[in-house]
């Protein structure tokens, strides 16, 4: 029995990693263990959106990941193997975001340099271990993990994390059931090495009758991923293991791609579910553990990291007892919502995309081509894509962390990012990854004197149009939660609106260091 952990980690894919440099960076115990003997070698997921490359802005991560990675310029649609149109991306979220593109970073990558952060903390990843199970609640848990040698060690710890996977071992010993279903259709994946037409680092999907294929470029020159359809099952008989060979390849050689050589291939059938539950107050569920949907729009893994900053924040405010248990409450609701939205969603669009019949492929073949490009083209419709696949316009309205909102921009929002003509920004003050207060103008005195009676870090921005624009109050006081988002808003009462959300969670507010 070895000295307690205060959060265990079980999993160490993106969510659990990001997870757990969260934590460590909030001064919180951690350790990671995962049953797999080393980090994955493939790409798997690639896109990494605005929201989560702002949550890493806030932990020093984001510029890395930017320098490695490729920023999604355009994207082209093919019909029955003609370039049909070219949608430019450029900045599409110019002034709502530090980072307004998609970033094509590849998973393997991405874990390589979460782990060496880590790493630079002093937490490593204890592999292989495996969790057998765990018992307790309230206070204490104590859980017993298996080495490779067949050893077992038992640990206690306050809290675990289930980011262990669609198989999840905490989500089955929570007894929490995974409802959902699964496409009929097989798929594939596969990191290529090819020529063509559509190896122009852009986003290249291609449409047909009855099938599909997406490219992806990666950073290195030559090569993509490629996510299509499998030859129908009935052409390939009882075979288990299946190869590149084996894909549909109709759409390959209408794009006229040669591909030359295959780095990684592998098969797989699209899922759609969502737990029942998130956490038990004790033990919670993140990443693909909690929900799992379709490769659409390349939600996945941001979700997951997502579930992962909200989550870190609130175990370390209850673990340094600045606030009690009913904080942890709000994650499930807050998340689980959003995983639903998401699912049905991607459900939409992928069954858009692998439906046959007349009207499926009536609206792929014709409508998609003729009403995309002028859609696109509309400013408003590119923001609106932009804030919807970015994860910027995830909100908490509803939460019970959300309290009273002065003016349009309600409580539970993302705090809106506003560049200030000194080249800063009033995103900034977010690294510090504790509560804070802003005011946009001048604060009034009871302000002041209410936030520093609190201990509450109160930043004053200048009021400017983009302030207006995005539904600020001028003078008025806005909490933010240390994600980011607005707890509270005030413009009159400050002190009784303050006090009373502080008495919500019982909430003790400790300035950061400036």
């Amino acid at each position: 029995m070895r000295g307690a952990t205060q959060v265990l980690i079980v999993g160490a894919g993106p969510t659990g990693l990001a997870l757990g440099l969260w934590l460590a960076r909030l001064g919180i115990g951690v350790r990671i263990v995962d049953k797999a003997a080393a980090p994955g070698t493939t790409s798997r997921a690639l896109a990494v959106h605005a929201r989560i490359l702002e949550f890493y802005d806030q932990i020093g991560l984001a510029q890395d990941i930017v320098e490695r990675g490729l920023k999604m310029t355009g994207a082209n649609l093919w019909v029955g193997g003609v370039k049909k149109a070219r949608l430019e991306f450029g900045d599409m979220g110019r002034g709502l975001s530090p980072f307004p593109y998609a970033l094509i970073f590849p998973q393997d990558e991405h874990e390589r340099l979460l782990i060496d952060r880590l790493a630079a903390l002093g937490v490593t990843v204890e592999r292989p271990v495996e969790l057998v199970d765990f018992r307790g609640d309230g206070a204490d848990l104590t859980a017993r993990l298996r080495r490779a040698d067949g050893t077992d060690e038992q640990i206690a710890c306050r809290f675990i994390a289930g980011c262990d996977g669609a198989h999840s071992r905490v989500r089955e010993v929570l007894g929490v059931g995974f409802p959902g279903g699964t496409y009929s259709r097989l798929f594939y994946v596969a990191d290529v090495e090819a020529s063509g037409p559509a190896m122009n680092r852009e986003l290249n999907a291609a449409l047909d009758e009855a099938e599909f294929l997406a490219i992806f470029p990666l950073k290195a020159a030559g090569q993509a991923r490629f996510i299509g359809t499998i030859k129908r099952e009935a052409e390939l008989g009882d075979r288990d293991e299946l190869s590149f060979a084996d894909v549909s390849h109709h759409l390959i050689k209408r794009l006229a791609l040669n591909v030359e050589r295959v780095n990684w291939f592998s098969a797989y059938r699209v899922h759609h579910r969502v737990a029942r539950r998130f956490g038990t107050g004790h033990a919670f569920l993140l990443g693909d553990a909690a929900h799992i949907h379709s490769p659409v729009g390349g939600q996945g893994m941001n979700t997951g990291i997502g579930d992962a900053v909200n989550l870190a924040w609130k175990l370390a405010a209850v673990l340094k007892d600045r606030a009690d248990r009913r904080l942890l409450d709000t994650y499930e609701p807050e998340r689980i919502a959003f995983a639903h939205r998401l699912v049905a969603s991607t459900d939409r669009a992928f069954q858009f995309i692998s439906q046959d019949g007349p009207v499926a492929r009536f609206v792929r073949m014709r409508l998609v081509p003729l009403l995309l490009p002028p859609l696109f083209g509309l400013a408003a419709v590119r923001r609106l894509m932009f804030r919807t696949i970015s994860q910027t316009n995830i909100n908490y309205r509803g939460s019970a962390s959300s309290g009273d909102a002065a003016g349009k921009l309600q409580s539970g929002d993302r705090l809106p990012w506003l560049p200030m003509a000194d080249g800063g920004d009033n995103f900034a003050s977010l690294r510090r990854l504790d509560w804070q207060a802003h005011v946009y103008g001048d604060p009034p005195a009871e302000t002041v004197a209410t936030c520093t009676a609190a201990g509450l870090s109160l930043y004053r921005f200048p009021w400017i149009a983009a302030a207006e624009r995005a539904g600020i109050v001028r003078g008025a006081v806005y909490l933010v939660r240390p994600d980011g988002y607005i707890a509270m808003s005030a413009h009159d009462n400050i002190a009784a609106t303050l006090r009373d959300y502080q008495a919500r969670f019982a909430l003790v507010f400790a300035p950061t260091p400036r």
